[in-house]
């Protein structure tokens, strides 16, 4: 795979800017947008992935400096990101100019306000100093006298609110195999043979955490790219029959704590996986025990509410719960190009886990039809979602929603 390595392009010392100027204009279209993230794809330019970059935007008599940051591959900027700050309404035009510079030594770059700390076991996700969420890519044991298989790696626990408050759990004593937000898939057909990745304690699969590809931070974004193993268990031997990448990235923006997940799935064997039919399956997130049917609510796109979501489709989907001294959720949403969109939800109504109403949601793009996977092919599924203090509303969602799912219109000329 390409390995991205991310550069801070933002605040260098003793610029000449007089190498090289891009021009770009990004175009609302038909909506109003609001600190929207934007991303430029500049591989065409080819741009060295050392040369130092500024951005400003123009349009006035003056320019304004304009906080950006690169992506790199194979040794060339192949994306500038940025944050269109403050309200950029439907039908309208912003431009933007960047210039390109060799690099030259200077003061020390101060630390980027968005990091990836990595102690060996962990990765947590940082906006200021503040964590967003962590990945486990150590094993993590089940609770003591519960059988090892409940075991696993490669999950995201815990997930903050800005405020600090823990919005997942894992292990809960109902569902041991829960690992706060999971991708996993419940029935899958190889070799003729079903297997069961999900409900771990079958013994029949699971998976697990197998490397670190890269980690990166800046004053844009922070994340990391993770390789992750389905295996299936047959005869006492373990076959990885497919490899997972998850790329997490966390975005600074004003409001909530915003990140990016997406899962990229290749079947590892000469043969195809099926992703069986099957009610629940695929990125799923428990929530904190504290949430039950007397302190949260649902909400989803298509204006469902708990007692009603349950098998329909959605966009995006957000719960809500008392944490701290206040209220705290999270906004799932799905982009429009994943398999079966928009996406059947699983979810737990206010009956489950013996009327205690517990949260469960689960986007299951298989839970009503089959997903064939051929041998050296790719499928993606991409996530964003927002972790938000208070309370969300549906205009903010789908607004988030729609620049999730069709960002502004980037053109861009050299």
């Amino acid at each position: 795979m390409k390995k991205a390595v991310l550069l801070t392009a933002v605040l260098f010392a003793a610029i000449a800017l007089a190498a090289g100027e891009i021009k770009i204009s990004v175009e609302a279209g038909w909506h109003t947008r609001n600190n929207c993230i934007v991303q430029a794809d500049v591989s065409q330019l080819n741009i060295d992935g050392n040369a130092a970059i500024t951005m400003y935007e123009t349009g006035s008599k003056t320019r304004r400096a304009v906080a950006c940051q690169t992506i790199v591959e194979d040794g060339k900027i192949a994306r500038i990101c940025w944050l269109l700050d403050g309200e950029t309404r439907a039908c309208t035009r912003r431009t933007f100019a960047v210039h390109t510079a060799v690099a030259s030594a200077g003061a020390p770059l101060p630390a980027p306000l968005m990091s990836a700390d990595d102690d060996g076991k962990t990765i947590v996700l940082k906006k200021d100093g503040h964590s967003i969420l962590q990945y486990n890519h150590a094993r993590v044991e089940p609770p003591e006298g519960v059988k090892s298989l409940y075991g696993r790696s490669g999950f995201l626990h815990p997930v903050w609110s800005p405020a600090g408050n823990v919005l997942t759990t894992i292990q809960p004593k109902d569902h041991i195999h829960h690992y706060g937000i999971w991708n996993p898939w419940t029935k899958i057909e190889y070799g003729g043979k079903i297997y069961d990745l999900w409900n771990i304690g079958g013994g029949q699969g699971t998976v697990k955490s197998e490397r670190i590809e890269t980690k990166y931070g800046g004053n844009i974004f922070t994340g990391y790219t993770a390789t992750l193993a389905h295996c299936i268990f047959d005869a006492s031997k373990e076959t990885v029959i497919m490899t997972e990448e998850w790329r997490v990235k966390a975005w600074n923006v004003p409001e909530g704590f915003l990140w990016d997940f997406e899962s990229h799935l290749t079947p590892a064997v000469s043969l195809p996986v099926l992703i069986k039919e099957y009610r629940y399956a695929g990125f799923g997130y428990r929530a904190t025990e504290t949430w039950t049917k007397n302190n949260c609510e649902m909400l989803t796109s298509e204006g469902k509410i708990r007692r009603d979501i349950d098998g329909t489709r959605a966009r995006w989907i957000y719960v809500t719960g008392a944490a701290g001294n206040g209220r705290a959720g999270l906004l799932f949403m799905a982009h429009p190009a994943n398999y079966n969109s928009p996406e059947p939800l699983r979810i737990w109504d206010e009956n489950a886990n013996g009327n205690r109403g517990d949260v469960f949601i689960n986007f299951a793009p298989t839970k009503n039809r089959d997903w064939l996977l051929e041998p050296a092919s790719r499928k993606v599924l991409q996530y964003r979602i927002l972790a938000y203090d208070g309370e969300m509303t549906a205009a903010r969602a789908n607004q988030l929603w729609i620049d999730f799912a069709y960002p502004p219109m980037v053109v861009i000329s050299g």
